[in-house]
């Protein structure tokens, strides 16, 4: 896409009138973090259009050194090869501009809430779901990210039937929304003798974490049950009711959560859950009143949708989305491969969303 010298010179323009604002003296303090925050999304954009204006500014000087009879050869033959090399790089800062003017999702900044819940295959889906947890365990570790467990439900043979973390950092929902819907194993469980390939699901939902200020709950929206946690769980189990159930009224969302010893803490953790959750589910409605019936190239985010699989006999996963397949399965279910796929996804949906500009324009 071609974007106008205008567009960048008005993009430019709004960076420096922002700075300039943010250095008066009679700026409230409300009126400085706003500044900040807007100076914070455009100061990329405007880096990205300067690069952009000045490679043309440059390669327009090199045409008009080069038209004239009178140039020198040498110094025209120079400034040829250089014309040359501007040119080159002109579609990359052309398409880096258009993807910081992008639409941004201003859900990409924040924290999130990783589920997996165990799917079809039994006690082999449990483990695999633990597999899963532990892959985004240790990818978060190499974003620097903090993982914090809310609720665990856990299996005997080991892995998980659910379980539920909140995941802090820079840009997490950016990186791990794609990461929403079922993933299936193909592989020989411990268990069969006979060597048969079993295959099984999980199921894993990103939600983007609300700040308290995007949803707003009323007490009388919700019901709340206090009761005595039962299962797995240690000592306390059993002994006293701090088991919480919580439900929105409005939308029939039910939070649960017994982990904590403290009916406080776990009435606080299945809020966080609840909001996001109610957070989530105004984004769909929002998303398809928005987008009719056009679907993003990498997928809705549907949880019913499969998406990856995962075969251990091969030694491969495949994306079934963008057809990726890489043949580097202990890598990523390890954490750190698990990049290669992540990138490859957001590189997917920018192309995607760049030809849909493009063929708007």
């Amino acid at each position: 896409m071609h974007i106008s010298a205008e567009r960048i010179a008005q993009i430019e323009a709004r960076r420096d009138e922002v700075q300039a604002s943010m250095t008066r003296a009679d700026l409230s303090p409300e009126a400085f973090v706003k500044l900040s925050k807007e100076y914070a999304e455009i100061e990329p954009v405007a880096n990205a259009a300067h690069e952009l204006r000045r490679l043309r500014q440059e390669l327009a000087a090199l045409e008009t050194m080069t038209g004239g009879e009178e140039a020198d050869p040498l110094m025209r033959e120079m400034a040829q090869e250089e014309m040359q090399l501007l040119k080159s790089q002109l579609p990359g800062a052309e398409r880096a501009l258009a993807l910081q003017l992008l639409p941004k999702d201003a859900a990409d900044a924040r924290p999130a809430m990783l589920e997996i819940r165990a799917g079809t295959g039994g006690d082999e889906a449990a483990l695999f779901a633990g597999d899963l947890f532990r892959m985004y365990q240790r990818y978060a570790d190499t974003q620097g990210w903090k993982m914090e467990l809310l609720s665990a439900n856990a299996s005997e043979v080991g892995g998980f039937k659910e379980v539920v973390a909140s995941v802090n950092g820079a840009g997490v929902f950016a990186k791990l929304k794609f990461e929403s819907g079922v993933h299936r194993v193909q592989r020989v469980p411990a268990t069969e003798s006979g060597g048969r390939i079993h295959t099984s699901a999980a199921t894993v939902a990103i939600l983007p974490e609300p700040e308290e200020v995007d949803v707003q709950i009323a007490d009388g929206d919700l019901k709340i049950d206090i009761y005595r946690a039962s299962g797995a769980g240690g000592q306390h189990v059993n002994t006293t009711d701090s088991a919480v159930r919580i439900t929105h009224l409005p939308t029939g969302i039910v939070v649960t959560q017994q982990d904590e010893r403290s009916q406080h803490k776990n009435k606080a953790k299945a809020m966080q859950v609840l909001r996001a959750r109610i957070y989530e589910a105004e984004r769909e409605r929002t998303h398809s009143e928005q987008a009719g019936a056009r679907k993003a190239m990498v997928g809705s985010g549907d949880r019913s949708e499969r998406i990856r699989t995962y075969n251990f006999p091969q030694g491969r996963v495949t994306d079934h989305r963008i057809n990726l397949t890489l043949h580097r399965l202990p890598e990523i279910l390890e954490g750190p491969g698990l990049s290669e796929v992540v990138d490859a996804l957001i590189a997917e949906d920018e192309a995607a969303r760049l030809a849909q500009l493009d063929g708007v324009g």
